[in-house]
């Protein structure tokens, strides 16, 4: 015992022990101790709990990731986000972290800044130390994500890709449900504030928003595409106002309140001489002025469903379901959108 005391004396000289330092203090090998900590039932019990307290009582702590080394198993999640400041994906993070909590996993979240370059580079680091990724909203091309898949399994948010899981909101109900209320406001021409070239979503909710325009007797404009911004949106502004659409569905949320601030600075009156609808109902939509119209996303419940999926399909031995989940979206109508009063020049 007092050739031990000596040696943890010593040891607390040093910042950060080691296992070495620990075999040392215990007279066993290094191996025994990493042993002890990774796969405890290969230990005599005694020698085990021994290796233990000595560990404890010189601060000793194990390297999660290099025990994880042999099997792989690490309890990381990744999650990959398009631009972490923009709030459409606070309530996705959120219900990820619940989810994987629930689980005993920690979640890595990475911020990518709306470009594919970063994101591939961000998923080359991240993939050695995650058991499974989510791709929320990705910039990346079909084909990247597809041999990303290879190496860890996937789900991807917000976009359906053959063969790998995928969870979506219902783009196509979501935007027929905005059209229709327009019409029902009695506006003729319509016009919609595109996003990103390489977003599936806004594919999807522009080929949505022409198909229910056709079947309504409706015009269309499409303006765009814009970064899926303030200043995106704030771009589009001089536009729509020069053109005949007396109401605009915006990409987003965050686009349609930079169009929004945009329009009633250049003397655009929103709704009496514009309406304005958004998508996805983000946290500060009822805090702008006028609170706005939307075709709301269940935000959370996207990020939980894919960590759900993604560790169903971790945990079977069997090929996972790659038919895409369908979430619903709901129009939430607030004071952004109003009856047409007259036909703007």
């Amino acid at each position: 015992m007092t050739c031990r005391g000596a040696y943890r004396r010593k040891v607390e000289e040093h910042r950060v022990p080691t296992i070495y330092d620990v075999a040392q203090a215990c007279g066993v090998a290094p191996s025994t101790v990493s042993r002890a900590f990774s796969r405890p039932g290969r230990v005599n019990a005694e020698t085990a709990a021994r290796i233990r307290q000595v560990a404890e009582e010189m601060g000793y702590r194990a390297n999660p990731l290099a025990r994880a080394l042999p099997t792989g198993k690490t309890s990381l999640l990744a999650l990959v986000v398009s631009d972490v400041t923009n709030p459409f994906y606070f309530g996705i993070i959120r219900g990820a972290e619940l989810a994987a909590n629930e689980a005993d996993y920690t979640l890595l979240v990475a911020d990518v800044y709306e470009s594919a370059v970063v994101e591939r580079k961000a998923l080359e680091r991240a993939l050695p130390l995650v058991e499974g990724v989510v791709l929320g909203t990705s910039r990346m091309s079909d084909s990247a994500i597809r041999v990303m898949a290879q190496q860890r399994p996937t789900v991807v948010l917000n976009r359906v890709l053959t063969g790998i899981p995928s969870v979506v909101t219902d783009n196509t109900r979501g935007m027929r449900s905005a059209v229709e209320h327009l019409a029902g406001l009695e506006h003729r021409t319509v016009a919609y504030v595109a996003g990103p070239e390489a977003s599936w979503a806004d594919g999807m909710r522009w080929r949505a928003m022409r198909e229910s325009a056709d079947e309504l007797g409706l015009r269309v404009l499409r303006f765009g595409p814009y970064a899926p911004t303030l200043g995106g949106g704030g771009e589009a502004a001089e536009a729509v106002a020069a053109s005949a659409a007396t109401a605009v569905v915006a990409y987003n949320d965050v686009v349609a309140i930079g169009l929004m601030r945009a329009l009633q600075a250049s003397g655009v009156r929103v709704p009496r001489d514009v309406s304005v609808v958004g998508f996805d109902n983000i946290f500060g939509a009822e805090l702008c002025s006028p609170t706005l119209t939307t075709v709301a996303a269940p935000l959370a419940a996207l990020g939980a469903y894919a960590v759900r999926t993604l560790l169903a399909g971790m945990g079977s031995r069997t090929p996972p379901q790659v038919r895409p989940a369908l979430l619903p979206a709901t129009l939430v109508v607030r004071e952004s959108t109003a009856r047409r009063l007259r036909r703007r020049r």
